[in-house]
């Protein structure tokens, strides 16, 4: 499955972003869907993942409350709400699926494609 990550962009300290993540050629089912987190200088971290069929979700502690993942059936999409950002979101953002089971969704050797990237740059 091929992945397209977008959305990101420049926003203030308390702004909100949301990011999308399309997959190409076929649908999401049987997958989880997760988002995760490079910024400058520092390893990808996991950020928040949803499966397709049931929808359970699972977010870093960094941003429970402040980010939302949710599904669109209609444009076959996964977005990422991102509210009360801070400089510290500052990072590329991918999406990218795994068929692990929700103990694995936070490690980044589960997922089998990523998409792209998408920069989300917070200033203070």
């Amino acid at each position: 499955v091929q992945l397209q990550a977008s959305g990101g962009g420049l926003v203030q300290t308390g702004g909100s972003l949301r990011l999308s993540c399309a997959a190409s050629e076929r649908t999401f089912g049987g997958y989880t869907v997760g988002w995760f987190r490079r910024a400058p200088g520092k390893e990808r971290d996991f950020v928040a993942a949803i499966r397709w069929s049931g929808g359970t979700t699972s977010y870093a502690d960094s941003v429970k409350g402040r980010f939302t993942i949710s599904k669109d059936y209609a444009k076959n999409t996964v977005n990422l709400q991102m509210n009360s950002l801070r400089p510290e979101d500052t990072a590329v953002y991918y999406c990218a699926v795994t068929r692990g089971p929700f103990s694995t969704w936070s490690s980044e050797a589960m997922y089998l494609a990523w998409g792209q990237g998408t920069l989300v740059t917070v200033s203070s």
